[in-house]
């Protein structure tokens, strides 16, 4: 029998295997054009447009940097950045149903992330320190999510996402864009970082 497509198509003239990813096959352009049409929450989210993967990747950086107690390298700042880059190609998937999904999800996952990680000069395998850091900001961007665009009580979002520390909430106000100004806000982050990553003695550590 023939073997099922396991490749996209896409916009920059790459064919993505999403099966055996390889990092030549990904472009940045692809990255924050697809993140920045991807949903958060299934859409269901205030406001005249969809809260985007980019959006929160974009916030994601900035709580990974504003909890560290010293300025992290632009390099982890680059991998908070990239967190959920996967889902330019498999989409955004809530908690829920990733459960209901199992493993294969988490490991499709996986092989993309270490793709796009060698891509842009990273490791495959991020440091468990680093790996740990951006999950907080992670679940940090959750609940300002859940209580300011998403419909969640501050006691649930607690009780989901864990409270947290009230100076790195204080001021944050999400306000959703258009995805063609978050793409370019996506890919403009993306490009500093690269830059800070060249700069001698800034950019590792």
């Amino acid at each position: 029998m023939k073997q099922p497509r396991a490749w996209q198509r896409m916009l920059s003239g790459r064919r993505l295997d999403l099966l055996d990813p390889t990092p030549v096959d990904i472009e940045i352009e692809d990255i924050a054009h697809g993140l920045a049409f991807v949903a958060r929450w299934n859409g269901q989210t205030r406001g005249d447009w969809p809260y985007s993967v980019a959006e929160h990747s974009l916030l994601v950086e900035d709580l990974f940097a504003a909890q560290a107690r010293t300025p992290p390298a632009a390099q982890w700042r680059l991998a908070a950045l990239l967190h959920d880059a996967p889902e330019y190609v498999i989409g955004d998937m809530i908690s829920p149903v990733k459960a209901a999904v199992g493993p294969g999800y988490g490991a499709l996952e996986e092989r993309l992330s270490a793709a796009i990680h060698l891509r842009f000069g990273l490791p495959a395998r991020l440091p468990e320190r680093i790996r740990r850091a951006i999950k907080r900001a992670d679940r940090l961007s959750a609940w300002l999510e859940a209580v300011q665009i998403a419909g969640f009580a501050e006691a649930e979002a607690d009780r989901f996402f864990g409270r947290p520390d009230p100076g790195l909430v204080a001021g944050r106000r999400i306000v959703p864009r258009p995805p063609a100004e978050v793409r370019a806000a996506y890919g403009e982050r993306h490009a500093e970082l690269i830059a800070a990553l060249d700069a001698p003695g800034t950019g590792r550590g």
